[in-house]
C-alpha cells in the first residue's frame, strides 16, 4: 500500500539528514598519525634501558603527537652506519656523537646549524667552554651531553716494584718512568695508540706538549720546534721498546685489555672504567688507584665530550632539539651522571653531583675507590678543556699525523722527516679546501 505523501516526505528528509551525516563523517579529518623521532645513541643499552625509557616517556607526555624511537649502536659501528644512512637519505633525527666525528660530518654538510632552532639563551645552562666546543665555522652544531675527564688509573703493585709511589704528572717524566717499569717488571708503562681512526689521545698529548696544530688559515702549524720534539718523543719511546708493539696496529681497547691482564702500569680513562676493572679483573682492581692525569707545562687536562647532533636530513629538527635539551637538562643529567659515573655538562647538574659526592658514604672498598676517582675527575674538570676542538678536517689531520708518525716509529724515516711529510700532505689538503 502506498504511503501518504506526508509520510514519504518525512522519510526523504530523514534519509537526507542521514546521508549528510554520513557524508560529513566520511569527510571528517582522521586523527593525525603520530610523528616518529629517530634517536641513536652509543653503547648505552642494555645497562641504561630503564633510564632512557623513563626520560623518553616523560618527554613524549609533554609532546603529544611525537614518539621517540630509540636505537642504541655499538661504538665501533656508528660512523659507518650514520654515513650510510645519510647516503641513503634515512638519517636519524638526533644522534649521539663524539666531537671529532661531529666536526667531520659537519664539514661534509651533514649536520644542521642549530642556531636558528635553539631557544634564546639555551647555551647558558651548560659549562661555557663545553658549549663553545660544539661550534664549528661560527655555528652551533652540537648540544653537549655527558663528560669524562681523563685521569690516570695506575697499578700500584707494578709502580712499587719499579720504585714509584705514583705515576708521573708531566709528559717529560714519562721516558725515565717507562724505562724503569720495563726494566723492573718486564711490563709496559702506558699504551697510546697511533691507529689513524682511533683515539685522539696522542694528538691531545701533542697539544699538551705545546704544539699548535693549525694556524688561522688552517695551514700546518705543527711543523715547529714543539712539533719536532713531540714526534721525536713518541718515536724514541717506540723504538726503545717502551711502548707495546701493537700501538701501531690496535686501538684503545687493546690498552684496556693489557691493563686488565696486569701487563700495563697505567691507563688514561674516566672514573667509570673502574667498574669494568672491578668486574673483569678483581685482582688488578684491588691494586688500582686513581691519580691526576698526565699534563704538559701549562697543566691543562683533557675533557672528552659526548654530544647530541641533528643531521641536516632530519624531518623533525625542532622536536629533535627540544628532546636533546630535555635529555640534557640539569635534572636528567644529574640522574644519568650518578648511574653512569660520568660528569654532566649542565652547570646545575654539576653542582648536584658535587654535593652528592661530598655526602657519599661508600659501602666497601670498591665503592670507595669509585667515589675517590669521581672526586678526582670533578676536581680535574676545573683545569680541563677540549684539547683538540671539533674543527673541520680534524679527523683528516689526525689520520695524516698518525700515519706519518707510524712510519717514523717503524724506522722507515726519521721523526723530523715524518713531521715534514705530514705538514706537506696536510697543507695540500688545506690549500684545496681553504684556498
Amino acid at each position: 500500500m502506498a504511503r501518504p505523501w506526508g509520510t514519504r516526505k518525512l522519510i526523504v528528509r530523514a534519509s537526507g539528514v542521514a546521508f549528510a551525516l554520513l557524508l560529513l563523517g566520511g569527510c571528517a579529518r582522521p586523527e593525525a598519525p603520530k610523528r616518529e623521532l629517530q634517536f641513536w645513541t652509543l653503547d648505552l643499552a642494555p645497562k641504561f634501558n630503564g633510564y632512557m625509557r623513563a626520560v623518553i616517556a616523560e618527554w613524549e607526555g609533554q609532546n603529544p603527537g611525537v614518539t621517540v624511537r630509540w636505537t642504541d649502536l655499538p661504538w665501533g659501528s656508528v660512523e659507518r652506519k650514520l654515513l650510510a644512512s645519510v647516503f641513503a637519505r634515512s638519517a636519524p633525527d638526533l644522534v649521539n656523537l663524539n666531537p671529532l666525528f661531529a666536526a667531520n660530518l659537519a664539514s661534509k654538510g651533514g649536520l644542521l646549524n642549530l642556531d636558528p632552532v635553539l631557544p634564546p639563551g639555551a647555551g647558558g645552562a651548560y659549562l661555557p667552554r663545553i658549549w663553545q666546543a660544539g661550534r664549528a665555522d661560527g655555528h652551533q652544531i652540537t648540544i653537549p651531553w655527558y663528560l669524562t675527564t681523563r685521569i690516570t688509573l695506575a697499578n700500584r703493585s707494578l709502580l712499587a716494584r719499579s720504585g714509584y709511589r705514583q705515576p708521573p704528572k708531566q709528559w717529560s717524566e714519562v721516558p725515565a718512568y717507562a724505562a724503569a717499569i720495563k726494566r723492573q717488571t718486564g711490563r709496559y708503562a702506558l699504551f697510546t695508540t697511533v691507529v689513524p681512526d682511533d683515539s685522539a689521545e696522542l694528538l691531545e698529548s701533542m697539544v699538551q706538549m705545546g704544539v699548535s696544530l693549525t694556524d688561522a688559515r688552517q695551514r700546518a702549524a705543527f711543523d715547529s720546534p714543539a712539533g719536532r720534539r713531540a714526534f721525536a718523543f713518541w718515536t724514541d719511546l717506540y723504538r726503545r721498546g717502551l711502548l707495546p708493539r701493537e700501538v701501531v696496529s690496535q686501538g684503545f681497547r687493546r690498552a684496556i685489555e693489557l691493563y686488565q691482564s696486569g701487563d700495563l702500569a697505567q691507563v688514561a680513562s674516566g672514573a667509570e672504567f673502574l667498574r669494568s676493572i672491578q668486574t673483569n679483573a678483581p685482582t688488578v682492581a684491588t691494586a688500582t688507584a686513581p691519580f691526576p692525569p698526565l699534563v704538559g707545562p701549562d697543566g691543562a687536562a683533557n675533557v672528552a665530550v659526548m654530544n647530541l647532533a641533528v643531521p641536516k636530513q632530519s624531518k623533525l629538527p625542532r622536536e629533535a632539539v627540544s628532546f636533546a635539551l630535555f635529555l640534557t637538562n640539569a635534572t636528567n643529567q644529574a640522574r644519568f651522571a650518578e648511574q653512569a659515573k660520568v660528569l654532566p655538562s649542565a652547570t646545575g647538574a654539576l653542582r648536584q653531583v658535587g654535593q652528592q659526592l661530598e655526602r657519599a658514604k661508600p659501602r666497601g672498598a670498591a665503592e670507595a675507590q669509585v667515589v675517590s676517582a669521581r672526586k678526582l675527575s670533578l676536581t680535574t674538570l676545573g683545569r680541563a678543556r677540549v684539547l683538540v676542538p671539533a674543527t673541520p678536517g680534524v679527523k683528516r689531520l689526525q689520520s695524516i699525523l698518525y700515519t706519518q708518525l707510524q712510519r717514523a716509529m717503524l724506522g722507515q724515516i726519521s721523526s723530523d722527516q715524518a713531521l715534514a711529510a705530514a705538514a706537506l700532505e696536510w697543507n695540500r689538503y688545506a690549500e684545496a679546501r681553504w684556498p
